[in-house]
């Protein structure tokens, strides 16, 4: 075999046959192929169950069928019947499961019992749920300060789990919350709430419909987020003009085949995804923006020459402060900089902004092509500032569209799991409950690894999630949790993070989704909040394959009982009937009036937004306009101090093969790549510069200016299209590459999308054979 067998450049659209033949093996795999089908049918079914796989929501219609192909691989994934229990266990060791791949960790099958670590056999044994609690409750009493405890949560977590966990924690007297926003959407937070008085996108789904441009930033929905791919079609396919800017030439932003369009797969036709498709440098996207707006002061000008006007100047005389500031940020901004950093030509900038000026109505969306940069606060604030010049804000078919990840990252947040909650929140739950909350801020995801590092914090509880693979810094973060007095994991399937232990360690196996959540007063349905602020019921459909996995609220209400009793209420209560959990939020959070009766509809409800009702919650009672200065580079200083001209800047990945960091197989179809995953993209000019050939295997070197040396090794050189002097590769094999204190500026986000990187060539170790990429 040739040292470039596994790559094989991709010529079919997104979505399509290739998409049927990866959802059939995933049906396969599972092992209930039969039972899985009608499984799928009922995936965000209004008496069925919330996708567990991404936030984009879905258009209230009459289609049987809701759910794309990444949704099908998490569904399979997680109503398999292969089971991770004592036997399995008892035949496999930490030590040796640590040897595996994440792919095989995961795919062993569902957790059906709750375990112990033991270190003297340096094996998981199953234990009672009560002797679990117990060592919850004794260890957490223990605790000199309630701050030595952090409690993780995944974006997968239900309104109601997340709910009763940040009361449990904050009657415990903790703000600790890192979870996982802190390391995706947190710049998106705070950059709208400081700009436009709330952290959530203005946008809903039927904006689309009515929108006259889309403009796509920092994204690939082909494999992140698939169901947009048809949002996106429509947009094209009625005449309105669709542009991505992404680093990487993307498929899934090229061409797509419907799968439930029989002629269209029939034939084997596709249909085009966007009207302009351009390929900024890595963190090039405020210099795009900036471009953008250098335009149309210029197109502003002539147009006041004749009497008219581009900017809508009587959005930003009532509903902004600063724009004249900005205005001459921009105008100083020189071309130079602009078209060095962007990678863009200027005509390609001058016909974006053509595009922006002849539309009425603008939608602008982003991910973490975005988030993850040391400056991502100042390029969302640019978005916002483009948005806002023309009154794109607050109106039909127009607004900010931060997307979201996890299927529920964004109702999380709504329901209180935030290390620096509110003044009004904290008092809603006084009021409400009882006691006082604790008033200081707590700890983010970098935060907390910090103070593991430090012994401040000595407990870590997850619920849900893998937070040893997903943090940044992985080996420090491993060496930091394996200090901890008590690790305690609530969880559907076998990841890595159960197998870096603490001095103990619990794993408590909680039903998904997809599993029916039988409690005392009943079946109970739980509820999630989307990317566009619709809030929905979710049930399964599946008999659990245990009698010993509980549900999310079941498992929290158990914890908080037995440390805390019935303070500040009775929670048991709370396990046996969801409902009353729905009242309880209702009474605290805005939004929820009648709570339980909004689920039953069709879709559920809308939250609403203030910024879409020219409501600005800031303290000027306006947008504020941010004018920040172009950075002189993408990277945080620690890295430039370091940098050289055989520096490249790394972002990190998903293959389409895989959910954050749930590995569904070793194959990213859209990029062309088989059987592999220790492999980087790079710019095919640049192989030439520095002296390699396609196929040849490197080590990559982070370059921080902390003394502490950071590589991974073995990963295989694919020229790509990518902008020269930039690299992609799969998290979270390059997570160790992100230097723990390389964050976001206000968010603390992990600067994951724009990593300095020095490339040397690899030597496989004489004698030993090829460790299997972890």
């Amino acid at each position: 075999m040739s040292k470039n067998d596994f790559y094989t450049p991709y010529k079919g659209p997104a979505g399509g046959w290739g998409a049927l033949k990866s959802t059939t093996k995933s049906w396969l795999q599972s092992d209930n192929a039969v039972r899985n089908v009608f499984t799928m049918l009922k995936t965000n079914q209004p008496n069925g169950f919330d996708c567990p796989g991404c936030a984009w929501g879905d258009k209230h219609d009459s289609a049987k069928i809701r759910f794309c192909e990444n949704g099908a691989k998490a569904v399979n994934w997680e109503a398999t019947s292969r089971r991770v229990d004592a036997n399995f266990f008892k035949d496999h060791s930490v030590s040796w499961l640590n040897t595996q791949s994440n792919y095989f960790l995961e795919y062993q099958g569902r957790l059906t019992e709750p375990m112990r670590y033991n270190a003297q056999t340096d094996h998981y044994e199953a234990i009672s749920w009560d002797q679990a609690f117990t060592q919850i409750a004794q260890t957490l009493k223990a605790q000199d300060d309630p701050n030595q405890v952090a409690f993780y949560t995944s974006g997968r977590a239900s309104n109601e789990a997340a709910f009763i966990y940040q009361l449990f924690a904050r009657a415990y007297g903790t703000n600790n919350f890192p979870d996982c926003s802190n390391m995706c959407h947190e710049a998106s937070g705070y950059a709208l709430t400081s700009s436009i008085g709330t952290g959530k996108g203005t946008v809903e789904m039927d904006d689309f419909e009515h929108a006259d441009a889309v403009f796509v930033f920092g994204q690939n929905p082909g494999t992140n987020h698939p169901r947009m791919l048809e949002t996106l079609r429509e947009v094209v396919e009625r005449g309105a003009q669709l542009l991505s800017f992404n680093t990487l030439r993307e498929r899934g932003l090229e061409r797509f085949q419907h799968p439930q369009h029989p002629i269209e797969m029939l034939t084997n036709g596709s249909k085009p995804l966007n009207t302009g498709y351009y390929c900024p440098k890595i963190g090039g996207d405020m210099a795009v923006v900036r471009g953008m707006v250098k335009v149309l002061i210029e197109m502003e000008k002539a147009a006041q020459k004749e009497g008219k006007a581009v900017f809508d100047h009587a959005f930003i005389e009532q509903h902004t402060q600063g724009m004249d500031e900005y205005l001459a940020e921009v105008e100083k901004t020189p071309w130079d900089a602009i078209i060095a950093q962007s990678g863009l030509t200027k005509e390609e900038i001058y016909h974006s902004a053509k595009v922006y000026a002849e539309a009425n109505s603008v939608i602008c969306t982003w991910a973490m092509g975005i988030t993850q940069h040391h400056h991502s606060v100042a390029i969302i604030h640019e978005i916002v500032n483009l948005l806002a010049l023309r009154g794109n804000i607050g109106k039909l078919g127009a607004g900010a569209c931060p997307v979201r990840g996890h299927s529920n990252v964004q109702g999380d947040r709504t329901m209180g799991i935030n290390e620096a909650p509110s003044k009004a929140f904290l008092e809603a739950m006084e009021a409400h409950f009882g006691f006082q909350p604790p008033q200081e801020h707590g700890l983010n995801v970098v935060q907390t690894i910090q103070a593991i590092q430090e012994n401040k914090v000595r407990v870590f509880i997850a619920l849900g999630g893998n937070f040893a693979a997903a943090t940044p810094d992985t080996n420090a973060t491993k060496d930091a949790l394996k200090g901890c007095e008590l690790i305690v994991q609530i969880s559907t399937k076998l990841n890595r993070s159960h197998l870096t232990i603490g001095k103990n360690a619990l794993i408590l196996p909680c039903l998904g989704r997809t599993d029916i959540d039988k409690q005392a007063k009943g079946i109970q349905r739980v509820t999630v909040e989307d990317s566009f602020s619709m809030v929905h019921a979710s049930g399964g459909v599946l008999e659990p394959l245990s009698s010993e996995q509980r549900s999310e609220p079941a498992i929290i209400a158990g914890m908080a009982q037995a440390v805390l009793g019935n303070f500040p209420l009775n929670w048991q209560e709370l396990a046996d009937d969801y409902g009353l959990i729905r009242k309880h939020i209702e009474a605290v959070i805005p939004g929820f009036k009648d709570f339980n009766q909004r689920i039953e509809q069709d879709g559920g409800f809308y939250l609403g937004n203030s910024a879409r009702e020219l409501n600005w919650k800031t303290p000027s009672g306006k947008a504020i306009i941010h004018a920040h200065a172009l950075p002189d580079s993408v990277l945080p200083k620690k890295a430039q101090d370091l940098a050289s001209d055989t520096t490249l800047i790394l972002q990190t990945l998903r293959s389409h093969d895989q959910y954050n960091t749930t590995i569904y197989g070793m194959n990213d179809r859209y990029r062309g790549i088989k059987g592999e995953r220790d492999v980087l993209f790079i710019n095919p000019a640049d192989i030439e510069r520095l002296g390699y050939q396609e196929g040849d295997s490197v080590t990559l070197r982070s370059l921080w200016d902390d003394g502490i040396e950071r590589k991974v090794s073995g990963f295989k050189l694919v020229p790509y299209s990518i902008p020269a002097g930039n690299i992609a590769a799969y998290y979270p094999e390059t997570n160790p590459l992100v230097p723990l204190n390389s964050h976001g500026e206000f968010s603390y986000t992990p600067t994951s999308k724009s990593i300095a990187i020095e490339l040397e060539p690899y030597q496989e170790p004489a004698n030993t054979i090829a460790a299997v990429s972890n």
